[in-house]
């Protein structure tokens, strides 16, 4: 029997940081008050930094974010014509980031669509998978996570939503434990199942 963890990464610390004072299509930091409807309505949008809904009167800003950019640069990966930007929202100023007793993978809305975008090494795609979000999310998830992670080639799977193309979270490969056959990774939003 095989466990197996799968962690829905947000964007790196390191990042938003950066994405707070310019995004990765060189616009400023734009900050505005959820709610309020101006520029848009993001109340119950998800977050990017914190793996969450955005609230009402919460200081957020829409930016542009490079997610597999941003893995190549730390990586040494060349995704050349796979890289691409697209709007994501995160709070304005620093956040806790996702809270780790929250569950499981994050807006994960039976009858959602989501597509699976894997990708290797290099920052190539490598294939992809559609997937409506079952009753059950997690098990949905999970199974498509095992497909993906079962091509060898597989490094990351970048979790999109169908209807806007929006990255929503990125899933790295699990790292090989050195005792035994259980594969773990470590973060925010773990699942864990046994095949």
């Amino acid at each position: 029997m095989t466990t197996t963890t799968y962690t829905a990464l947000p964007i790196p610390a390191a990042a938003l940081g950066e994405l707070r004072v310019s995004d990765d299509s060189g616009r400023a930091l734009s900050p505005f008050t959820a709610g309020d409807g101006a520029p848009v309505d993001s109340v119950g949008s998800p977050l990017r930094c914190c793996l969450r809904a955005v609230e009402e009167g919460e200081r957020v800003a829409l930016v542009s974010y490079a997610p597999l950019r941003r893995w190549a640069a730390d990586s040494g990966a060349a995704p050349g014509a796979y890289d691409e930007a697209g709007p994501v929202f995160v709070h304005a100023d620093a956040c806790a980031g996702p809270d780790a007793a929250a569950g499981t993978y994050p807006f994960a809305r039976p009858g959602a669509l989501r597509t699976l975008r894997r990708y290797d090494a290099g920052g190539h795609i490598v294939g992809g998978r559609l997937l409506e979000i079952p009753a059950d999310a997690a098990a949905g998830f999970d199974r498509a996570l095992d497909e993906a992670f079962a091509v060898p080639e597989v490094a990351l799977v970048h979790v999109r939503a169908v209807e806007y193309g929006c990255f929503q979270f990125e899933v790295r490969r699990p790292a090989q434990e050195p005792a035994g056959d259980a594969l773990t990774a470590t973060g925010p939003a773990r699942r864990t199942h046994s095949a």
